[in-house]
Order: C-alpha cells, then structure tokens, then sequence
C-alpha cells in the first residue's frame, strides 16, 4: 500500500504577479525549487494565508535562479494576487512502512522570497 506525503513546502513566500492570460502553472524561482527538493512539471497545492479563497493545483514551471519570482498562471489569477502570501504543497507517495520515517523539506523565505533557512521536519 502507498500513501501519499507532503514532500515538502514553500513556507510564506510572495507572489510577485499574477497572469490570467497565461495557459496555466506557477513559476518559481529555481533556486527555490532545489531547496524545497521540487522537480519541475510537478504538481503543487497553493494555499493563499492572505485571503480566503480554495486553494489550487497546477504544476510548476522554472523560473529564473535568484529571481525570488513566484508568479501563478490562468485562472488563479482570479483569486490569488501579487503581493499574497502563499504556502507551496508539494506531494509524493511513500510505501506505507516508510512514511514514519519521511521527513519533508520546509523552505522558509523573506519578504523578497530570498531562503532563510531549510529545515527537515
């Protein structure tokens, strides 16, 4: 049996814009992608702390190494904007005898999505 993990976070960074126009995705900052142990075109949930709204799946897409861009696509645009505050999901799936012993990855960022610290937790 499998079960499925939170792999690791983005926690609290900014989005720093929006594009409604866009087919679809988040762009993320490489360099947080690594740190969080993220792949790119995986999927990831954002969840909004600055406003109640659903939270949202999509997949990721890279973005510039030191940028701190995280910009979300399509039709979240709606409902998440720039300058929120956001949470980054990413899942995986464990065989079950090995989830007690999984440890995720927590990327924790400032103001300017610049890394602060990495803990495993």
């Amino acid at each position: 049996m499998r079960v499925t993990v939170c792999d690791g976070k983005i926690h609290r960074a900014r989005l720093t814009r929006t594009d409604l126009n866009y087919e679809g995705s988040i762009l993320i900052d490489a360099d947080l992608v690594k740190a969080a142990g993220f792949s790119e075109r995986q999927m990831v949930r954002i969840n909004n702390v600055s406003r109640k709204c659903i939270p949202w799946d999509t997949y990721i897409v890279l973005g510039k190494p030191g940028s701190g861009e995280i910009v979300l696509n399509g039709p979240p645009a709606h409902h998440f904007k720039k300058g929120d505050i956001v949470i980054i999901l990413a899942y995986g799936s464990l065989k079950k005898k090995k989830v007690k012993r999984h440890r995720l990855k927590v990327v924790f960022v400032n103001k300017k999505n610049e890394i602060t610290k990495v803990e495993k937790k």
